[in-house]
């Protein structure tokens, strides 16, 4: 009879819920999503008839750690952020370091390499990649065999 009622005791669910509790919290490594999210860097990707365009937002780094690199139909853009802050008031001193380098590729075909253009103002790099041949369509639709 008592195979057809489902019986749980309570304080075994209990148990169960902080066993597995205290098991995530020490067995997973809970700074691994802090660390990916601050190497990565947003970057948008538009195509005109003339020119592809990229934005990279990139807060916090200076101009001079930025570089770029235009090869075998990649982009590159690679930045390192490398800051101090000390804030010292009366009975309390505060210092913080942040440190990261961080670098994203993009697959750019038909580029004319040697009038590649880029700017940084804002935080936002704006890198213009003009076109060989303008009148190259990309096809938008692809037949399924």
């Amino acid at each position: 009879m008592f195979g057809l009622v489902p019986f749980r005791n309570k304080m075994a669910a209990r148990r169960d819920y902080l066993d597995q509790l205290m098991q995530g919290f020490f067995d997973d490594d809970f700074l691994s999503p802090v660390r990916n999210m601050a190497n990565a860097f947003r970057v948008d990707l538009r195509e005109t008839d003339n020119e592809y365009i990229v934005e990279a937002d990139l807060p916090g780094v200076k101009k001079g750690d930025i570089t770029l690199h235009y090869e075998n139909q990649y982009l590159t853009i690679a930045a390192k952020r490398d800051e101090t802050q000390e804030e010292k008031e009366e009975n309390y001193v505060r210092k913080e370091r942040r440190y990261g380098q961080f670098q994203r590729s993009l697959y750019v075909d038909n580029v004319l390499e040697d009038q590649i253009d880029a700017t940084f103002n804002d935080g936002v790099l704006s890198v213009t990649l003009p076109k060989k041949d303008k009148s190259q369509k990309r096809r938008s639709n692809i037949p399924i065999h």
